[in-house]
């Protein structure tokens, strides 16, 4: 599995109440657990700054992992930038191999 972090600004336009939020993170969990079943949320922030949240997730591909950020930002109206991430301990040993060519 491949780890991917989705950065999140909600548009104000798709928001009336702070209660709307909280009924349509519900909606979009149970569509995502049935479109893309095989990810798995690790971590879920809400933050201060551009956007208003971090998620990190696991998928097995980049493909389920654009899904993943079509569907929120198809549900939430909202600005979705998914990254994928690599470890620190994991980057650490792919340096190994490219300092040793150097």
């Amino acid at each position: 599995m491949q780890t991917f972090l989705m950065l999140t600004r909600v548009s104000p336009e798709g928001l009336s109440t702070p209660g709307t939020l909280e009924k349509l993170e519900k909606r979009l969990m149970n569509h995502l657990r049935t479109e893309c079943p095989q990810v798995k949320w690790v971590h879920n922030y809400a933050v201060l700054g551009a956007f208003d949240y971090v998620d990190m997730f696991e998928a097995p591909d980049i493909e389920t992992a654009t899904r993943v950020a079509m569907l929120v930002r198809t549900y939430g109206h909202a600005h979705v930038e998914v990254w994928p991430a690599t470890s620190w301990s994991r980057f650490k040993e792919m340096l190994h191999p490219v300092s040793q060519v150097a």
